[in-house]
């Protein structure tokens, strides 16, 4: 590893492979515990060619403990080999309460006030949450581990690192965030 590596705080993201939900452009919080289709078992394949070519080499991959995120990271620890899969429930995706299986046209507008769904997790409840996961891995981002999960964990991650584009991120895509010393200092801070 280069010393600029060692310096990076490189946390690499894949978000899961696609659900029923998925496919139907319907809400799916972490209250909402999906397997993948065919298509995102399919999905979640393709971006384990692409994750195999990275350099460093993957060596530690985390996920939630929902069962789209478990299973996109199996698939992906199965193709990359020696590998070490950690659970991390706090990664797992916003509870979306009573907004779940709703369709994200007719339920947008709504996270864009900042509401909280009714029987859910607000915004800043899901995103403190998050930080504290991302805090606990501070050690390991010198080596650049993969976390599978979902959408918001992605957004909330992208907001945090400067890269607020990450808010639509499809299935299986694949992401590095670059967060720095100051961000991790940050997340150290955070009280529990």
């Amino acid at each position: 590893m280069t010393e600029e590596q060692q310096r990076r705080r490189v946390l690499r993201f894949v978000r899961h492979g696609a659900t029923a939900a998925n496919v139907l452009r319907l809400r799916c919080g972490g209250d909402l515990d999906l397997d993948l289709v065919a298509a995102g078992r399919e999905q979640a394949a393709q971006v384990a060619r692409e994750i195999a070519e990275l350099e460093p080499p993957v060596r530690l991959i985390i996920t939630s403990g929902l069962r789209r995120t478990i299973e996109t990271a199996s698939i992906i620890a199965r193709a990359l080999g020696q590998v070490t899969l950690l659970v991390e429930p706090d990664f797992a995706e916003r509870r979306l309460g009573e907004w779940n299986l709703r369709s994200i046209e007719r339920t947008q507008s709504w996270f864009d006030q900042g509401l909280t769904p009714p029987g859910g997790e607000s915004a800043h409840a899901f995103a403190a949450r998050i930080v504290r996961a991302a805090g606990r891995l501070r050690e390991c981002l010198p080596h650049a581990p993969l976390l599978v999960g979902s959408k918001g964990v992605a957004r909330v991650l992208g907001e945090l690192s400067g890269r607020p584009g990450t808010r639509d991120l499809g299935n299986a895509a694949l992401v590095e965030f670059d967060l720095s010393e100051e961000l991790c200092t940050a997340f150290a801070g955070e009280p529990s």
